[in-house]
C-alpha cells in the first residue's frame, strides 16, 4: 500500500511529471546550479507522489528547498543560486 506524500522533504527537491518540457528545462537549471555549488538534489515524479501531483498539478515543475515551495514552471537560475548561497546580491 502506498503512503501518501504530504511534503517533498528536506534539501532541494524538483517535483516533475513525465514527458514535460518545462520539467526538462528545470532539471537542467537545477542540475547546473547545484553542481556548481556542490549541493545535492533529488527529483520526485508525480507518478511516485500522486498526492503532491494533485496538489501542484497546474504548477509543475515545482522547486522546493527544505520543504518550502520556492519556484514553479520556470526555474530562475539566479534566484536559485541566491536561495542556495544566501547571497542577496548575486
Amino acid at each position: 500500500m502506498e503512503t501518501p506524500v504530504e511534503s517533498p522533504g528536506a534539501g532541494v527537491v524538483l517535483l516533475t511529471r513525465p514527458e514535460c518540457h518545462l520539467c526538462e528545462d528545470a532539471r537542467t537549471v537545477v542540475g547546473r546550479v547545484t553542481g556548481e555549488l556542490g549541493v545535492g538534489w533529488q527529483e520526485l515524479s508525480v507518478a511516485d507522489a500522486p498526492a503532491l501531483g494533485a496538489r501542484f498539478a497546474e504548477e509543475l515543475p515545482v522547486l522546493f528547498i527544505d520543504g518550502v515551495q520556492r519556484d514553479f514552471w520556470s526555474i530562475d537560475e539566479s534566484r536559485l543560486r541566491r536561495l542556495l548561497t544566501g547571497n542577496r546580491t548575486a
